[in-house]
């Protein structure tokens, strides 16, 4: 893995971006977390890259990981234009947009912006759009055990001990909560006027969905496909809110042959 950051200029100012890479050739894929942070794609990224021909890019959203988010920067759509301007930045083409939670709310914002550098989208238990009958779970006033139960197919695979934790740990997880709080808005992880946008998406999309999530139900996924024109929804039995923590071996073929297939210009190896 390597690491680098890059200064972009926005209409609302300047800001560096932490990126990193997982692999050096093949097709490139931009990864993007959830409100678990980095931590939470990190290990995946790194599979990917081993299994396929595949650079990932895994950038941090400012604010993470003690990284700065300048005053500006509060909402999802904005933090899309971010990352347009990074793929910008790069000069990446074809890119497959990965994104799964709050990542995934960004990837469809992303796709609305209309890049012409990206060839396909995959939203992973994405969140953002309003759910009648099928409210995001509020993640704020849970335990981490709580969320935990909600999370995952196997909560006993994935206990956490906060007790555990470092000084330093302690600071970056209280840190990326607060960040959190603020790009979820103050719809508690939704934004009203996303549907409008999601319906005017033309990138190739996969809504790809763990069965056990209770954080996100199956009925939130499926409303989300049916928003955005001709995606296809894919249900993936046995895993939860974080497929690529819990069962990768099953959403990493999944999400390559949705992507390969979708290839405008094959890379030069």
């Amino acid at each position: 893995m390597t690491r680098s950051t890059h200064t972009l200029t926005l209409d609302q100012g300047t800001l560096d971006v932490t990126v990193d890479l997982h692999g050096e050739r093949g097709r490139p894929f931009l990864l993007l977390h959830g409100g678990g942070g980095p931590q939470t794609v990190t290990p995946f990224a790194g599979l990917l890259a081993e299994q396929r021909s595949a650079r990932v890019f895994t950038p941090i959203h400012p604010g993470f990981d003690v990284t700065f988010r300048p005053e500006w920067l509060t909402d999802i759509t904005t933090l899309a234009q971010v990352y347009a301007h990074l793929l910008d930045a790069l000069d990446l083409r074809d890119v497959a947009v990965v994104g799964n939670s709050i990542g995934g709310w960004i990837a469809a914002e992303l796709a609305a912006l209309g890049s012409d550098r990206i060839s396909s989208v995959t939203l992973v238990n994405a969140v953002g759009i309003p759910g009648p009958g099928h409210p995001i779970a509020d993640t704020f006033s849970l335990t981490p055990a709580e969320l935990s139960r909600l999370s995952f197919h196997d909560p006993s695979k994935f206990r956490f001990d906060p007790s555990a934790l470092t000084e330093t740990q302690r600071a970056i997880t209280a840190a990326n909560r607060a960040t959190l709080q603020v790009y979820s808005g103050p719809h508690n992880m939704a934004d009203p006027t996303l549907p409008e946008r999601l319906a005017k998406i033309t990138h190739p999309t996969l809504v790809a969905w763990g069965a056990s999530d209770q954080v996100v139900d199956v009925g939130y996924g499926r409303a989300y496909a049916q928003a955005i024109p001709d995606a296809k929804f894919r249900l993936l039995e046995g895993t939860g809110h974080m497929p690529q923590s819990e069962t990768p071996e099953q959403l990493l073929p999944i999400l390559w042959d949705f992507a390969d297939t979708r290839v405008i210009h094959r890379p030069r190896l």
